[in-house]
């Protein structure tokens, strides 16, 4: 299993397992890291772009909180903690198994770097 830790600059780390839902992005994702960005806040979702460039595979107009994305259109890492939903489908590619209490303190601008675990 492929776990990476989430780290919130000043407000903590959480822990997420990549799955198989989406496997062509959870690879580019996987090989890219670490990968660092500033956060961006759309409602109870926390996201930031990446230099990743992936495709939509399998992509999804639904989540759950917990769920780790990425957002073709903004070649974003989309982090689901409440009720919100996309703006538009993400290929899910991973959920928070740990910490997911972190990101409702996120602000714009905070520094998230992600690693593996």
């Amino acid at each position: 299993m492929r776990r990476i830790e989430i780290d919130i600059e000043g407000l903590g780390i959480a822990i997420a397992e990549l799955d198989n839902r989406n496997p062509r992005t959870a690879d580019a994702v996987w090989n890219a890291l670490p990968i660092e960005g500033r956060a961006m806040l759309w409602g109870e979702e926390v996201y930031f772009d990446t230099p990743i460039e992936c495709e939509d595979e399998n992509a999804s107009p639904s989540a759950n909180a917990g769920d780790i994305s990425y957002w073709v259109p903004g070649h974003a890492i989309c982090i689901f903690f409440g009720r919100t939903q996309p703006y538009s489908p993400v290929n899910h590619i991973g959920r928070i198994s740990e910490g997911l209490e972190v990101f409702s303190n996120v602000e714009e601008g905070d520094r998230i770097v992600l690693r593996r675990a």
